[in-house]
């Protein structure tokens, strides 16, 4: 016995092709097809639904329900269906497998409202809204014009959704917001289990960290790795800093066999009295990396920096934006980026162990630079470099971690675009160079997830994808420890970076921190970055009067 079609109009997935109500759809769908209207098979109308658009494409076995009301261009994939009582209007364009749930309105135009007339006689304007395939939208949904919906999506029941949503995500609330990514944890992995991982791995990292140091101590002087598996460099200051910030990280105080008086000794007296430089091939415009490595290492060991950054300190703010103007950013941004980082660094240092007794409280040319670096930045990528390129977007991307550790996360400044920065670095991030042995780096992992980390503080914009990035970093980061030695810069290569090291450990114990940290499980490593790495700002301009 046929359904009857009032039934059939509110439960239209019971509706069959080959049964009665199946001569009386098809002669329904040629009245609608001589409006313009385009059906695939299977389709099902129902007879009061309200259809009256200037172009409709409908794919294989897709419904449209009771009381539905559908105008303007629409193009609805296959495998789709409007339920009860839903508008879908304007300007739309949905693929295959999209469910809709009742009472939900897609309303892909909008009123104009300028302030000459009253707005009943302006007429409508549309961007269009866009959904892709696999998407479930729950009843009683808005989703306004503009708005792009990625695949696989999840809309939660009620949401007014004003922006765009990335594929995977599940999204909720007014305004809608990303809740979290649907694919989450990895198949048969839960956030016990990533909890209980990242416990073991702290532990396992604070019972090794005095074997991690001592294989790197050789004749009373600390090298990045063992000179027998790797060539290092016995003079270099660097390995001092990374023996200092590990010790510290995991142990609580100096390395082992070493007071904290005796480095603060060394280290200091690596400063120039007149320029306050910590090496003679440093400038004023760019004081170097050891103003990073040094002058943190400095204040782990609970001292300061003996003298101002005079050099940095007699730069006027025209200056340092004169020679940041000069400076070929378009293909070489990371390393511009790195001296911005060196000089922000030289100022925030100077500001904590000097401001109170300096004119203009220390920070310099900061002001200035910073200044010109906010009006530089490109609000279509939120960097300093060009992306238009794999190479380019490497050199944009980890020039911007360079910058914007050192000019805004160390003085707690907000960036200046981060939406447009989350868009970069995530499209950076999908590239497979850094998959490779020479490309799966601490650097470039760092300059990645300390952009996204610092971005999220700012904004929720696509952050289940940025979670799902870091949950997958951080389950393999966390396998490349190596026993009783640590972390290697770059754990896939067969050169020497590849050999566990100081440089290394100290690095990818910082990263796994921020990944931790993004997906909020950073508690569980028992360990939080005081030196280079710290998540807190050295100065926070907005308590400090400049």
């Amino acid at each position: 016995m046929a359904e009857t079609p009032q039934r059939l109009d509110f439960l239209p997935w019971e509706y069959d092709p080959a049964s009665d109500e199946g001569e009386a759809q098809r002669a329904r769908q040629r009245e609608l097809a001589t409006h313009g209207a385009t059906f695939g098979e299977g389709v099902m109308i129902a007879s009061n639904a309200a259809v009256f658009c200037d172009s409709l494409v409908i794919g294989d076995r897709s419904y449209v329900a009771a009381l539905a009301y559908l105008t303007g261009d629409l193009r609805i994939g296959a495998d789709c269906t409007v339920n009860p009582f839903a508008v879908v209007r304007g300007e739309v364009a949905m693929g295959d497998g999209v469910r809709i749930g009742a009472h939900t309105s897609i309303l892909g135009f909008n009123h104009r409202m300028e302030t000459d007339s009253p707005v009943f006689t302006q007429g409508t304007w549309a961007k269009g809204i866009t959904i892709g395939d696999d998407v479930w939208i729950g009843s009683g949904v808005t989703i306004l014009d503009g708005v792009a919906i990625g695949d696989h999506v999840v809309i939660g029941a009620g949401a007014v959704v004003t922006k765009d949503v990335p594929d995977w995500a599940v999204a909720a609330g007014n305004p809608a917001r990303i809740i979290r990514d649907r694919r989450g944890a990895a198949p048969g992995e839960s956030d016990d289990d990533l909890r209980t991982a990242l416990r073991a791995f702290g532990d396992t990292a604070r019972a090794q960290a005095p074997a991690v140091l001592t294989r790197c101590l050789e004749d009373g002087g600390f090298v990045d790795r063992p000179s027998a598996s790797a060539e290092t460099d016995a003079t270099a200051v660097r390995p001092w800093c990374d023996a200092v910030e590990i010790a510290d990280l995991f142990l609580g105080g100096p390395p082992p066999g070493f007071e904290a008086g005796e480095l603060l000794g060394r280290l200091t007296a690596l400063q120039d009295p007149e320029t306050g430089l910590f090496d003679p091939a440093d400038s004023g415009t760019d004081p170097g990396y050891h103003v990073l490595s040094v002058g943190y290492a400095i204040r782990l060991l609970g001292g300061a920096i003996p003298h101002p950054i005079a050099a940095v300190q007699s730069l006027s703010g025209d200056a340092a934006a004169a020679a940041l103007g000069q400076r070929g950013w378009s293909d070489g941004a990371w390393g511009d980026g790195a001296a911005v980082d060196h000089l922000a660094t030289a100022c925030a240092l100077t500001v904590a162990d000097h401001g109170d007794r300096l004119a203009d409280g220390g920070f310099g040319p900061y002001f200035g630079m910073l200044g010109w670096l906010t009006a530089h930045a490109d609000p279509g990528t939120g960097m300093w470099g060009r992306v238009d390129s794999g190479a380019l977007r490497l050199q944009a991307v980890n020039g911007f971690y360079r910058l914007t550790r050192g000019a805004y996360a160390q003085f707690g400044v907000p960036l200046p675009h981060p939406e447009a920065t989350i868009d970069t670095v995530l499209a950076h991030a999908a590239d497979p160079m850094l998959e490779t042995p020479d490309g799966y780096t601490a650097c470039n992992i760092l300059d990645v997830i300390h952009p996204l980390w610092l971005a999220a503080k700012q904004t929720g914009h696509r952050r289940a994808e940025g979670e799902a990035w870091a949950r997958a970093q951080l389950a393999r980061a966390l396998k490349q420890w190596r026993d009783g030695q640590g972390f290697a810069f770059a754990p896939l290569s067969d050169g020497p970076d590849g050999v566990a090291g100081l440089q290394g450990t100290e690095m990818w114990s910082a990263i796994t921190w921020l990944l931790a940290d993004h997906l909020g499980l950073s508690a569980e490593l028992g360990y939080r970055p005081r030196g280079v790495h710290r998540p807190e700002p050295l100065i926070d301009i907005t308590a400090v009067g400049r």
